[in-house]
């Protein structure tokens, strides 16, 4: 597939502007093309990036830890692939390591880096936990993700303060109960936090 030149995406966000009804030659509008480009390079940069790559520099000097490492509340902006609207959330990502740890920043990253695309949830949920899995081979990996889907609250059937709940659970989260109820119990019960 070959990428559209910057001047193409332009011409293309004209013509829906006058399909809306509006004039791309008046003064407000008149750099909304190049604008809204430039926010599709910011909102869909994770394209460009290997949420692998993240995860390669770990740390062997655990002294033995091998209990749970959670970042939990990591906001994210993306964007539902059915209409191009904002989907706002909070990821939650646990994992079990067996001999090394990766910086917490990096969980992080790898978050934002699916998160920056064109998405859903449930996919991306299963994205996130299939690569820490495949890169860190831990243990166990748990995440679990709420979010707002304007898709849902600004169109169609216009439902607000509704929070969608995914999780994925691979290994140890999976298999015991009992390891799957401490991460959950850490992380809180989603649905029941309003948000922050």
């Amino acid at each position: 597939m070959t990428k559209p030149t910057r001047e193409e995406a332009e011409k293309a966000v004209h013509t829906l502007l006058r399909w809306a009804g509006d004039d791309p030659a008046r003064e407000g509008l008149v750099d909304t093309p190049a604008r809204v480009t430039r926010a599709f390079e910011d909102w869909f940069s994770g394209y460009d990036q290997d949420p692998e790559e993240y995860l390669t520099r770990t740390f062997e000097e655990i002294d033995g830890y091998d209990d749970m490492v959670i970042l939990k509340d990591i906001r994210f902006e993306s964007h539902c692939e059915h209409h191009l609207a904002p989907i706002i959330g909070r990821a939650h990502v646990g994992y079990l390591p067996t001999r090394r740890v990766v910086g917490i920043s990096k969980l992080a990253r790898v978050v934002e880096t699916f998160a920056r695309r064109l998405q859903v949830q449930e996919k991306m949920n299963a994205q996130i936990a299939n690569c820490i899995q495949k890169v860190l081979e831990p243990k166990g990996v748990a995440v679990v993700i709420e979010a707002s889907h304007q898709c849902m609250t600004t169109r169609g059937v216009h439902k607000s303060g509704v929070t969608m709940v995914t999780s994925s659970m691979f290994g140890a989260f999976r298999d015991n109960s009992d390891t799957r109820k401490e991460f959950l119990n850490i992380v809180g019960n989603p649905a029941s936090r309003e948000d922050r």
